[in-house]
């Protein structure tokens, strides 16, 4: 806990291989016929992870004791290992053992600034490492839920370019998330910084691709793309982050849309007479970043009121797109801002696009992309 000195309970960013490990005997029957997987893979992980395991409380819940959690287990390494491309679960286990960051009697630092629902700290524990932390207050039911929504989505994912969970703690008071700490903060405060140069957004935007892709692959939808949710690092990484409005869909199913308005927001996501929306909600906001990490500022639409203003965002109108920018630049936007989503590219496809095709483009030097010098 952050001032009492007792080890902080926290988990892996596979807290259910955690438990899968920990729950060896259970698992070992349970997998003998399912998907060629067999009972070795109880003790590969463990030896790879190689502390003891702790359970993870979320909201006070021991969720490794519950039958239907065990009972996903498996299915929830099996949808690991095909999303990152592993042949076997010695290189899933290695993975895991890599990126495990195990947090025990930690501090809160000072302010990082502020989430969707929750506030962020800069946190460190008695090894010395350094990590974010995202608190919120157990008495706030709206963003507890929000919390926990982004734990659920965290927790099954691993890629280069969305934030790393490493864990989470409680006290009497505050349910804490402990996430990797990203040095540069968000691509908002980068450009309000520093303008940002065509290859910058380039090379910006093939990686909120890469994140896109892989997140659509293991059916999640982000909902709440935008610059002020999507972190850089020093090196000029960037980390996809506030997962807490995210969604979850099976393949093949829609979701309903929200009553709410938003200026990155899809037209069949702020419509409540669409007929839903699917991954592509997310390739329009996309296009949305992209014109405001070109303008420094949030999508500027051709509307004089609130109520203008929910009209265009629902019908599709689409944010302005400056005349400046170069044709290859507005191309890609155009088509992100399609209005009928039947008609417009998924993440993968835009990959191939030569605004972020990197056989078509020239990769910008380190200085360029953090101090737009050349």
């Amino acid at each position: 806990m952050p001032s009492s000195g007792k080890q902080a309970a926290c988990s892996s960013s596979y807290s259910y291989a955690d438990a899968f490990a920990h729950s060896a005997g259970y698992v070992a029957q349970y997998i003998g016929g399912v998907s060629g997987f067999t009972a070795n893979i109880v003790q590969t992980i463990r030896k790879k992870l190689g502390s003891p395991i702790q359970n993870e409380e979320i909201g006070g819940a021991d969720v490794s004791s519950n039958p239907e959690y065990q009972d996903s287990v498996l299915q929830c390494l099996e949808e690991i290992a095909r999303g990152n491309h592993y042949n076997d679960v010695n290189s899933l286990a290695l993975k895991i053992s890599r990126r495990r960051l195990a947090i025990t009697n930690w501090e809160k630092g000072g302010p990082i600034g502020k989430g969707s629902f929750g506030s962020v700290y800069k946190g460190s524990d008695e090894k010395g490492s350094f990590f974010a932390l995202k608190e919120v207050s157990l008495g706030n039911k709206k963003s507890l839920g929000l919390l926990r929504n982004e734990i659920a989505i965290l927790k099954r994912l691993d890629h280069e370019n969305i934030i790393q969970y490493y864990g989470t703690d409680r006290d009497e008071e505050m349910l804490y998330m402990f996430l990797e700490l990203v040095s540069h903060g968000t691509l908002e405060q980068a450009y309000k910084n520093c303008p940002f140069k065509e290859s910058q957004v380039s090379h910006y935007t093939r990686q909120i691709l890469q994140g896109l892709k892989y997140l659509h692959g293991c059916n999640v939808i982000h909902t709440d793309l935008k610059c002020e949710n999507i972190l850089v690092t020093e090196f000029g990484n960037i980390k996809l982050a506030d997962f807490g409005l995210s969604k979850c869909m099976e393949d093949g199913q829609s979701l309903k849309p929200g009553s709410r308005s938003s200026l990155w927001m899809a037209p069949e996501v702020a419509n409540p007479k669409s007929g839903g929306y699917d991954f592509r909600a997310d390739t329009w906001s996309l296009g949305c970043v992209v014109v405001e990490m070109s303008t420094r500022k949030s999508p500027q639409y051709n509307a004089s009121n609130t109520l203008a203003l929910e009209r265009a965002i629902r019908k599709g109108t689409g944010p302005i797109i400056p005349d400046s920018l170069s044709q290859t630049s507005k191309d890609f936007i155009k088509k992100c801002l399609q209005p009928d989503p039947n008609k417009r590219p998924t993440a993968a496809e835009l990959l191939a696009h030569p605004f972020v095709n990197e056989s078509s483009c020239t990769q910008p030097d380190l200085s360029e992309l953090l101090f737009g010098e050349r």
